[in-house]
């Protein structure tokens, strides 16, 4: 009786909480409705698939808003006008976890689908790049070192940042600042890549705020090109402009790999392999997030997340490893399972 209770009023509160999908207002939406990462939306969006099939329902509405924007929405409010899962390219900020507080979202369940790389290729007719050491932060951050201190970055091809580089000019497109991918990038590739600066590296130790400063603000003249939320454009402008290079998630690499190529970072090919073990430096894991509040309320979000995953999706040789998604080990893709089976509720992240 006490479970059909709380049942009843958050469906109350859900209806009346205005216009959702699917309804207007006071009307019950009959849909999940998951938004956010552009690299986590086409896993979700297979899910969403292959759910609608089994199930012979509508499928649940999947929106690419970035991995910042799907959580600012999901974190607005509970209620049939928010989303019922975020999409995330990365974990959830500590300042996102506050602002969903704040605004009633307290329970939480976080669930971690797998990994993916950040790649940084090129046409697959355009010349080879290997990265190494400081050649990212030299060729893209908005100021390097210079004249004692730092000045604005005066590299305009890529052999100037090092011999060797393709003598081209430095043209890279790459997800803007609502992206999860672009907050790893910024975190993996160009930090990692400004500590082997020695100027940098000593920054790093004397003044972390300004080396992240320095570190994670990219060039404005146009040799950084923030290009949506969708990596497939990104993926289409390579193929498109010569010469240009473009940051985007590994799982669209493998899906075109008839037309671009990626670059060895440090040394290290971004694979299967070299991902999921670490290896590459530009590795990350992937999240969903789901509001316990609306799970009994939202017709089919329960079914849902466990179709999301099962070991038909998530598990070794799962549909979603087909896709791109490169799985988690088996005792980690347990710990997920049961993170959903008993509705664990995350806590607070740390930063």
């Amino acid at each position: 009786m006490r479970s059909y209770l709380i049942v009843a009023a958050a469906a109350a509160l859900l209806a009346g909480c205005g216009d959702g999908a699917g309804g207007g207002a006071g009307a019950q939406r009959d849909t999940v409705w998951v938004a956010g990462s552009s690299t986590v939306f086409p896993f979700t969006t297979r899910v969403a698939e292959n759910f609608a099939q089994r199930s012979g329902g509508v499928a649940p509405r999947v929106e690419s808003l970035g991995t910042g924007g799907g959580i600012a929405a999901f974190c607005a409010g509970v209620g049939q006008q928010t989303p019922d899962i975020a999409n995330a390219s990365r974990r959830m900020k500590a300042s996102e976890f506050d602002q969903c507080v704040a605004n009633g979202v307290t329970d939480i369940i976080e669930i971690m689908i797998g990994y993916d790389g950040i790649v940084i290729a090129t046409a697959r007719d355009g010349a080879d790049f290997a990265f190494t050491g400081g050649d990212l932060y030299l060729a893209l951050a908005n100021e390097v070192p210079g004249g004692g201190g730092f000045v604005a970055n005066p590299n305009a091809r890529w052999d100037q940042v090092r011999a060797g580089l393709p003598a081209q000019r430095i043209q890279v497109y790459g997800p803007p600042p609502t992206s999860g991918t672009r907050d790893s990038w910024l975190e993996l590739g160009m930090a990692h890549s400004a500590e082997a600066v020695p100027q940098m590296a000593a920054l790093a130790a004397s003044d972390p705020d300004r080396f992240e400063t320095l570190s994670h603000t990219l060039r404005e003249d146009s040799a950084w090109i923030d290009a949506g939320e969708n990596d497939n454009a990104i993926v289409q402008t390579l193929t498109r402009t010569p010469g240009a290079l473009g940051v985007f998630g590994f799982s669209f690499l493998e899906q075109n790999r008839d037309v671009v190529k990626a670059a060895s970072i440090d040394g290290v090919a971004p694979t299967v392999e070299t991902i999921a073990s670490g290896e590459y430096p530009i590795s990350r894991s992937m999240f969903i997030y789901v509001k316990k509040a609306h799970i009994g309320v939202i017709p089919n979000l329960e079914q849902f997340v466990a179709e999301y995953v099962s070991e038909n999706s998530m598990g070794r040789g799962g549909y979603l490893q087909d896709r791109g998604l490169i799985p988690l080990m088996p005792d980690a893709f347990a710990a997920q399972r049961e993170v959903v089976a008993s509705q664990t509720i995350m806590t607070r992240p740390e930063d």
